[in-house]
């Protein structure tokens, strides 16, 4: 979705373009291991930076994401992110170990300038919505507008539904935000 127009210098021939940031649903996430082949030497840095950012509304569920992929924990009672938080964790893609650093930003409107300065920046971003409120849905839009405006031309920027567990409540049909992601390619 958006502008795919490439991955950070250097990184491109490292990464299969198959190749996905999702956390393993078997409990925690297990730290990538040094060793032959691994592209990890012992007590080095990862070779790779990789900022994102995660935008949306207030109240998706920005933070519990960030919260599950760094640290394998969910809070049912999260509180609201003011500015800007940040958590990063290190993964493999193909042979390249990448450090996913990535910004939880408040989704409340009188955060935007600080927030927006996060975007210049960043190789990839989630756009976040409930599924269970059409108007995070709705607001998609302008998210999307407000990323490209302050972003590199290449970031890469997936939509997210989020919060299917509660699928009884559902408001935004998964058909309509597939339709949406796909136009926007």
């Amino acid at each position: 979705m958006g502008r795919v127009t490439g991955l950070p210098p250097g990184l491109a021939s490292h990464v299969p373009r198959s190749v996905a940031l999702q956390p393993s649903a078997s409990g925690p996430h297990p730290k990538p291991r040094p060793g032959p082949g691994t592209g990890i030497n012992p007590g080095r840095a990862p070779r790779f930076p990789a900022p994102v950012v995660l935008v949306g509304e207030s109240g998706v569920g920005k933070t519990n994401l960030l919260s599950r992929f760094t640290r394998n924990e969910f809070n049912h009672d999260s509180r609201t992110t003011i500015g800007v938080e940040f958590s990063t964790r290190t993964v493999l893609l193909g042979t390249a170990a990448v450090k996913a650093q990535i910004w939880d930003t408040a989704g409340l409107e009188r955060y935007r300038a600080i927030t927006s300065a996060y975007y210049r920046g960043a190789v990839g971003a989630l756009v976040v919505f409930d599924i269970t409120k059409h108007q995070t849905y709705e607001a998609v839009e302008r998210w999307l507008k407000e990323l490209y405006d302050h972003a590199e031309a290449t970031i890469v920027v997936m939509l997210v539904g989020n919060k299917t567990d509660l699928a009884q409540a559902r408001e935004v049909p998964a058909e309509e935000a597939k339709m949406f992601a796909g136009a926007e390619k």
